[in-house]
């Protein structure tokens, strides 16, 4: 098999996207429609992990607010104009393409942030995978109240982080 590569996410991956992300994250189901408007609202922020003919995974981000968790299987609707962070909605890749292959996809939203303007990227960090993120330059965000009512639909242990890009 070939090294798996990141490709621009297409209407037609959504659904082995929304397989990947059934298998990945069983108990924080989104339903196709959602991450498809996130495809459709973002296209160059989100990306398919391609092994030959096969979608081993795939990335979501956009540009959000900072401290603004947009809602799990939640519409969007619009991308807000003030955007001060690049939001990582979603990584997911099956155990077998695993590897680097999530610092090569956080490096292009950082390049795609930087080409923004924006300086941040942020994310909500689930299944215990706070160390992966850290391993990539974010850092644990303290939660205020109205932050860990945000955080509850994503799971107990969901944790906001921060990458500051400035610093980087």
């Amino acid at each position: 098999m070939s090294k798996p590569h990141w490709r621009p996410a297409r209407a037609s991956d959504l659904a082995a996207i929304s397989a990947i992300a059934a298998r990945i994250h069983p108990d924080l189901f989104e339903r196709p429609d959602v991450l498809a408007e996130k495809i459709r609202l973002c296209p160059d922020g989100c990306h398919v992990l391609a092994a030959e003919e096969a979608i081993v995974g795939y990335g979501l981000a956009h540009p959000w607010r900072q401290y603004q968790i947009p809602p799990l299987d939640g519409f969007l609707i619009r991308l807000p104009d003030d955007a001060d962070c690049f939001y990582v909605h979603d990584v997911a890749v099956l155990p077998g393409a695993r590897g680097g292959v999530a610092r090569d996809y956080i490096a292009r939203i950082e390049q795609l942030a930087r080409a923004s303007g924006i300086t941040a990227l942020a994310l909500v960090s689930v299944y215990a995978t706070q160390p992966l993120w850290e391993r990539l330059g974010f850092r644990a965000v303290t939660a205020d109240a109205e932050l860990r009512v945000k955080l509850v639909s994503y799971g107990e242990g969901a944790i906001y982080m921060l990458r500051d890009l400035v610093a980087t």
